[in-house]
């Protein structure tokens, strides 16, 4: 019996044993289970509470002792999305600003590739804390992988004339976006003593997180912070509102709250929920929320002009997009979609029409294609055009399971399968569907380590990857109906 019960312990022992770190705040107490250690719930920057709310990330401060890392750390404050498999059940608070990191060598030296993930929602919701985001799979490969949480909705994006002054010059409005930088900037000067090398950084995110991995790329107060990049169903073709824009919405904000635009500790001491105030993909409160804008320091243009200029011509990256990113969504409600995406081509709406071939293939694939198919295209275009080494990509895997009801991979499937989580996403797995994970796992870890996925670079009019349920081939990337878009959306832009 105490042989047999010995050998359980080892059993558990080697199953989930507590690991420390030195960490430059102080020692964190991580856990490691599959070979890998994690450590979870570390803050990054202080907490934006109080004086801090709507100011820039400011240091976190140091502790004494050891800390325990072994459990996430809160949400952001944000109205989830019922059905989304994103949510946690975290509590939500200001006091957000925090990071989880996996490693199979947690000690100084050991030098591994580091991937840094932003999550999506919308820049309203989200978690870097998530299941299908836990990087355990994904470091087992051998590298470091960090995800992190960052404001959301008007708690990351807010405006006013009396915020700039605060400013005195620096950065104001995107406090979400600096955030994101601040995590990148902990990951330089920390993740050394977690087995990585703060020299090979690969930064990547889907949507919302994929949109930020794009603006990080040509942002002058990101430079440096990373080397690779991987930008899934990120869009990018669009421009933001600029930041006098912004303080008008901040202003209206305001004034709805019965708070004088300029009282900024009257702003500050507003009860979260009503900063909060329901705002969600379904709720955007335009009236008085303005959402990222371009502020003059973090973002200074559109994603593809700057891109076309050069200014991440540093930087190796894959860009990408889902089969039918928004055919989850009802014929009735995608007319909507449709309209205004055919308003913002112009005149070149008729040639694009004429390119699907059929007003059916319009009506059922512009909307996708025109928010993210083509933008994935348009900015692979001008990043290879300004010399970076750039692949392009298309992931149509659809699970077995979901075959009878789903025509191609709608948007934020393709998440599980980067992290290979699939047992994370509410449905069991077929050997085919681990299959696929594991085939864009490889790809992306080795990317990270080699800056080199495996497939033909991507060229002006040359080929792209599609992860299919067959596995990866190359196809054409420049199909009639994406030129056709572009080439509407191009001529828009210059009117």
């Amino acid at each position: 019996m105490r042989t047999s019960l010995l050998a359980l312990a080892l059993l558990l022992a080697g199953t989930a044993q507590a690991q420390e770190v030195r960490a430059p705040a102080g020692t964190l107490r991580g856990v490691t289970a599959q070979g890998v250690t994690s450590f979870k719930g570390i803050p990054y920057a202080a907490a934006p509470v109080g004086p801090l709310r709507w100011h820039a990330p400011m240091p976190a401060p140091a502790w004494t002792g050891t800390r325990n890392a072994t459990g996430y750390g809160n949400d952001c404050v944000q109205a989830r999305m019922p059905g989304d498999l994103a949510n946690t059940t975290l509590p939500m608070s200001e006091d957000c600003l925090f990071l989880n990191v996996w490693t199979p060598q947690p000690r100084a030296g050991a030098k591994l590739a580091v991937m840094v993930y932003i999550h999506g929602g919308g820049f309203s919701t989200g978690s870097g804390s998530s299941a299908i985001l836990d990087g355990t799979r994904l470091a087992a490969r051998g590298v470091v992988v960090v995800t992190f949480n960052y404001r959301l909705g008007r708690f990351g994006f807010f405006a006013t004339p009396a915020l700039r002054r605060e400013a005195a010059g620096s950065a104001t409005g995107n406090w979400a976006l600096m955030d994101q930088i601040a995590a990148l900037q902990w990951v330089k000067r920390n993740i050394a003593v977690f087995g990585g090398d703060p020299a090979n950084v690969t930064v990547f995110g889907e949507s919302a997180g994929g949109e930020s991995v794009d603006r990080l790329m040509v942002s002058p107060a990101a430079k440096g912070l990373f080397g690779k990049a991987i930008a899934a169903s990120g869009g990018g073709r669009d421009s933001w509102p600029d930041l006098a824009a912004g303080e008008a919405k901040g202003l209206a904000f305001a004034a709805k709250m019965g708070v004088a635009g300029d009282d900024l500790a009257a702003l500050r001491a507003l009860p979260a929920d009503k900063v909060q105030g329901g705002i969600s993909l379904l709720n955007p409160d335009e009236a008085h929320y303005s959402g990222p804008m371009t502020d003059g320091r973090i973002v200074t243009g559109d994603t593809d002009a700057l891109l076309a200029a050069g200014k991440a011509r540093g930087i190796r990256y894959i860009v990408g997009s889902n089969s039918d990113e928004l055919g989850f969504i009802p014929a009735p409600f995608l007319k909507g979609f449709v309209a205004k995406a055919s308003e913002k081509l112009g005149a070149g709406a008729e040639a694009v029409r004429t390119a699907y071939g059929s007003p059916e293939a319009y009506e059922r694939r512009l909307a996708s294609d025109f928010t993210f198919t083509e933008p994935a295209f348009s900015l692979a275009t001008r990043q290879a055009g300004a010399g970076a080494p750039t692949w392009l990509y298309r992931f149509g895997y659809v699970a077995e399971a979901k075959r009878a009801t789903l025509a191609g991979a709608s948007h934020a499937t393709d998440v599980p399968y980067q992290f290979d989580n699939l047992a994370a996403a509410g449905s069991t797995p077929s050997a085919a569907d681990l299959a696929a994970a594991r085939l864009v796992a490889d790809r992306w870890v080795r990317f990270a380590k080699t800056g080199d996925p495996g497939w033909p670079r991507f060229l002006p009019g040359a080929q792209m990857l599609v992860f299919g349920k067959d596995g990866a081939a190359i196809a054409p990337a420049d199909t009639p109906e994406i030129k056709a878009i572009a080439a509407a959306r191009d001529a828009a832009k210059k009117q």
